[in-house]
C-alpha cells in the first residue's frame, strides 16, 4: 500500500502517513510555465494500491486538475509503460 499527496493539504497527507507508519509515495506535483500541471511519480507503483490524499478546496479548479493528473500518472504508471507514470 502506497500513499500519495498532492499539494491541497501535505500536512494531513504527512499526519496519515505517520499514524499508519507509512512513507509517502515520492512524486512532484508542480506546473509548467503556462499552468499545465505535471505529475512524475518517483516509484513503481504497479501492482500496489496507493491512496491519494487530494482535498477539492479553493481553489477547486486547480486542485481537482492536480487529482485527475495524478491518477492519469498512477494508471500509467502502474500500466509499465514508462512516460508521465515512470517507475516502470
Amino acid at each position: 500500500m502506497k500513499i500519495l499527496t498532492c499539494n491541497s493539504n501535505r500536512p494531513l497527507a504527512e499526519a496519515i502517513s505517520a499514524y499508519l507508519g507509512l512513507p509517502l509515495t515520492s512524486a512532484s506535483v508542480r506546473r509548467f510555465s503556462d499552468m499545465e500541471v505535471f505529475v512524475e511519480i518517483h516509484e513503481n507503483v504497479r501492482g500496489e494500491d496507493v491512496f491519494v490524499i487530494q482535498s477539492t478546496s479553493y481553489p477547486a479548479n486547480d486542485h481537482l486538475m492536480e487529482l485527475l493528473v495524478t491518477l492519469d500518472a498512477l494508471k500509467r504508471g502502474s500500466r509499465g509503460g514508462g512516460g508521465a507514470g515512470g517507475g516502470g
